[in-house]
């Protein structure tokens, strides 16, 4: 017997020996509720698709808002103290059964809220194939098909927006760190020592532009960029929503007179309170001329360019450096779908390449971990491209109409009733003003919500109070619509 094999058999005889003394019982098989055998988690999984069908075909008959009474349900969840374990079958009917009261029900077709639409069948689809294959999406190397498939949506994509043949991108968790990733793209791009020396590369304070009517995101986003949030310069409106172009011309002279350094303008398509669109054209105009990153936050609107009729309204998109545009707002997949395209590949390399050697692959324009901000990343983009695959850009385009068209009968409905539109709603996004002598919005938003018939939101619009409507779902009918015409009508007379 050699030397190490001795070794190993008297390490293995004092491990025995120490199990014994110490009463260890050797490790016996068992059932895992992490990974339990196949004939149970088909069973469990059989049980949630029922909860999930029963629970989805219910929602249209309750209330939009949530109806659980909170101080309870945390006394309850208090009783989870994690020591004793549960069954699981038992546990996914309670959590059904508490996601069914206890959130605003956006797949309800009353919900005319936020941007936070019903989700796609494809979609959902989509995540349980992702839960359970669970790529990791930082390298091509361990998931070449996952990878391909986002670069090939991403391809797809850019090409409907106009983009040159040779854009780019990658999927995002959503707008805010699409937009991230433009700003640092902006700041790389005007001082390539940025990346190694932060705001300090800059001759005087970095600042960029966005709409005063643009997500506030942009705030957090430069303050997380090192810039500080003083960098965002929210430029003023025309008066109809939009990014006053001469505005952002003066207001790029008088920086650059101050000695602060310019970087990106960041228009708006689709602003959240309104769903407007900023000048495109002259806004692309106006950074080229200043050799600006000129980028366009699409977040919303984006999703126009999959229909061939609706798509011109977004004329100018075209000449942007990068676009953002969230799959999980109008085009319907699960949340945390963003999408960043870029025009030119070699700003995201420049922008978010490191080496490290224990990842299995440095293919600079492949391996996401080396094109974005993010390492560990969900394979995200399935929900598009299963969506895509099976609407095609006809089927998208159609959904993306209707949506349009449901919001032109909502704004007829309610004038018929005395009710004014303060914006333009081609962005199935309305603004509006209750009839002289009712109800103030605030007290109408809170009956209609109060009520449960449907779910609409408060928001300013050029200075004003109004209810903000959205047509988010799908499955929205025109008897959805008059039902809120009649809760509006109710809420604003009461």
């Amino acid at each position: 017997m050699t030397g190490a094999a001795e070794a190993l058999r008297l390490e293995r005889g004092q491990a025995a020996s120490f199990c014994a003394e110490a009463s260890i019982p050797p490790p016996a098989p068992r059932r895992s509720a992490l990974f339990p055998p196949r004939e149970d988690q088909q069973r469990w999984d059989d049980l949630l698709s029922q909860e999930l069908a029963r629970a989805d075909a219910q929602v249209a008959a309750q209330p939009v808002a949530p109806t659980i009474d909170l101080a309870g349900f945390k006394r309850e969840l208090a009783g989870f103290d994690f020591e004793t374990p549960r069954a699981l079958d038992a546990m996914l009917e309670w959590t059904v059964a508490r996601m069914e009261r206890g959130i605003v029900q956006v797949t309800h077709p009353r919900y005319f809220g936020l941007f936070n639409p019903a989700p796609s069948f494809p979609a959902q689809c989509a995540d349980r194939i992702t839960a359970t294959f669970n790529p990791q999406l930082a390298s091509s190397t361990t998931s070449p098909v996952a990878v391909e498939i986002e670069a090939h949506v991403i391809r797809a994509f850019a090409r409907r927006a106009g983009l040159p043949p040779e854009a780019t991108g990658h999927f995002t968790t959503g707008g805010t760190e699409a937009n991230y990733t433009a700003l640092v793209c902006a700041l790389t791009g005007a001082a390539p020592r940025f990346a190694a020396e932060g705001a300090r590369a800059f001759p005087g304070p970095p600042v960029f532009y966005a709409s005063r009517d643009s997500h506030r995101a942009w705030l957090k986003i430069a303050h997380q960029a090192g810039i500080g949030r003083s960098a965002v310069r929210l430029v003023a409106t025309d008066g109809a929503g939009r990014m006053d172009a001469n505005a952002l011309a003066d207001a790029l002279r008088a920086d650059r007179a101050a000695g602060c350094v310019p970087v990106m303008i960041a228009a708006t398509a689709g602003t959240t309170n309104a769903g407007m669109v900023d000048p495109l054209v002259d806004c692309g105009a106006i950074a080229r001329s200043a050799g600006l990153w000129y980028h366009v936050d699409a977040a919303w609107g984006g999703a126009l360019v999959v229909s061939d009729r609706l798509r011109g309204r977004l004329a100018g998109i075209e000449l942007a450096d990068s676009v953002t545009v969230d799959p999980h707002k109008w085009l319907a997949t699960t949340m945390g779908c963003g999408m960043f395209l870029a025009a030119r590949p070699d700003a995201l390399s420049s922008a978010f390449h490191v080496s490290a050697s224990y990842m299995p692959s440095k293919v600079a324009d492949l391996d996401p971990y080396m094109t974005s901000v993010q390492w560990s990343r969900r394979f995200l983009g399935l929900r598009l491209f299963l969506s895509l695959a099976a609407a095609g850009w006809s089927g998208y385009g159609a959904h993306v109409e209707r949506s349009v068209a449901l919001a032109r009968r909502l704004e007829e409905q309610l004038a018929a009733q005395a009710w004014t539109t303060a914006n333009d709603a081609s962005l199935a996004v309305l603004c509006i003003e209750p009839p002289a002598g009712a109800a103030d919005v605030r007290a109408v938003v809170r009956r209609v919500v109060a009520s449960g018939r449907a779910w609409v939101s408060e928001a300013v619009f050029e200075g004003r109070p109004v209810v903000r409507a959205c047509v988010t779902h799908g499955g929205t009918a025109p008897e959805d619509v008059a039902a809120l015409v009649d809760a509006l009508q109710a809420a604003a007379s009461a």
